[in-house]
């Protein structure tokens, strides 16, 4: 290939390209996989409360994604932000900070989604925690109708997957060190600011997650938690805007 034609993924830094590698096999694993191992109900995450609930799912969610032949967006868009804003942000912190920083805001989007959810439980049942019903209508004990019953199933029985959570910490993360670098958006011919063009896309996640529509299975608050935990490692961890980085 000559010199002047060089791949988009030449300059892809190790982990940003270990990460995607590892995404892609999972998803690949699971539609090889899908009729003698579910992979969802093992590596995706549960509530903590919930006896489908293993320790190394708290690492093992962030590389499930919904089936590609079905929800090929999930994995297309959370690698393309990846893809995207990760080599910046892993020059910028080193590959090793960077890892962390991943890992922390994966981990730190899911105690999020479980403090919610703790708050469904408690406000229905009275308690964080309810003892695993032996069959689907033992979840109409504790009050509450069909509705109260629906939430508390929900919350016990359903998983969580995706790098979402770590992504959106990674998209604060560059609008915070990088706030005025230019953004190329598909649909808007000029470019705009990292810092407008994140926020927007954080508060349009917060909409949607208070006025969840019927029919939308999204984590809106785990990527929300993501969001937040990737503010505050920002600062915690003392890192200055970089503006003139590039």
């Amino acid at each position: 290939m000559s010199q002047y034609r060089q791949s988009p993924f030449a300059n892809i830094t190790p982990v940003v390209k270990n990460l995607l590698i590892i995404n892609i096999i999972f998803a690949i694993a699971e539609l090889i996989l899908r009729n003698r191992f579910d992979m969802e109900g093992v590596l995706g995450i549960y509530y903590f409360n919930s006896p489908k609930f293993n320790l190394w799912q708290i690492i093992s969610y962030m590389f499930m994604h919904a089936p590609v032949d079905r929800e090929p967006q999930h994995l297309l868009f959370n690698m393309f932000g990846l893809f995207m804003f990760g080599p910046i942000l892993e020059t910028a912190l080193g590959s090793k900070k960077f890892l962390n920083f991943y890992l922390i805001c994966g981990i730190g989007a899911i105690v999020f989604q479980w403090i919610v959810q703790a708050y469904e439980v408690y406000h229905i049942a009275g308690s964080i925690t309810i003892p695993y019903p032996a069959t689907d209508q033992g979840y109409f004990q504790y009050g509450g109708g069909e509705k109260a019953a629906q939430t508390l199933y929900d919350v016990y029985n359903g998983s969580v997957v995706g790098a979402s959570g770590a992504i959106f910490g990674i998209l604060v993360a560059f609008a915070t060190i990088f706030p005025n670098m230019e953004l190329m958006l598909f649909f808007i011919p000029i470019p705009i600011k990292a810092k407008y063009v994140i926020s927007f896309y954080v508060l349009l996640e917060l909409y949607e997650s208070v006025s969840q529509a019927p029919g939308d299975h999204v984590a809106h608050l785990a990527h929300i938690g993501g969001a937040i935990l990737g503010f505050l490692m920002v600062k915690i961890w003392g890192i200055r805007r970089m503006d003139n980085f590039y």
